[in-house]
């Protein structure tokens, strides 16, 4: 069969358009953990104008909010790098995934290695969002004591 004839081609092609669900759902993903850094790097540069202006204890809180921020930014930052390199591994599985349909080779390893990999580098980047998810509940945590001082602890 002609590798270029129709009846050839479609079936490869659906092969390597499987993982694009998998793409579709981490690109999902992605989009919320960019809008979460871009809220982080907003309410930082806020923050940094307000704690140079801020002086005795509205500064103290001012720069402790500003210390979990930075601390969330890291996070975030490793959150978005993992799920980016889990996104090129599926992007990689479709390119494989055809090369080795339209080509008849051996690539079951290649395979099995681009998603092991891609869902490891998710598993590890949701750890990160969720660990900035924890870390924005203690800025909460900070600004609402502070507002009501007798407030227990959660």
């Amino acid at each position: 069969m002609d590798l270029f004839s129709q009846d050839a081609l479609l079936p490869i092609i659906q092969l390597s358009i499987t993982p694009v669900i998998l793409m579709t759902a981490l690109g999902s993903l992605l989009i919320t953990m960019t809008n979460r850094m871009g809220r982080i790097v907003d309410r930082t540069r806020s923050l940094a104008g307000l704690v140079r202006a801020a002086t005795g204890e509205d500064r103290v809180h001012l720069e402790q909010q500003l210390q979990v921020l930075y601390r969330r930014s890291s996070w975030i930052r490793i959150a978005v790098t993992l799920h980016t390199a889990s996104l090129l591994c599926a992007s990689m599985l479709v390119v494989v995934i055809f090369v080795g349909a339209a080509f008849n080779a051996g690539v079951a390893p290649i395979i099995v290695g681009l998603f092991t990999a891609s869902v490891i580098f998710v598993i590890a980047a949701l750890a990160a969002f969720l660990r900035d998810i924890f870390m924005s509940l203690t800025a909460l945590r900070l600004e609402v004591q502070r507002a009501v001082p007798g407030l227990p602890k959660f």
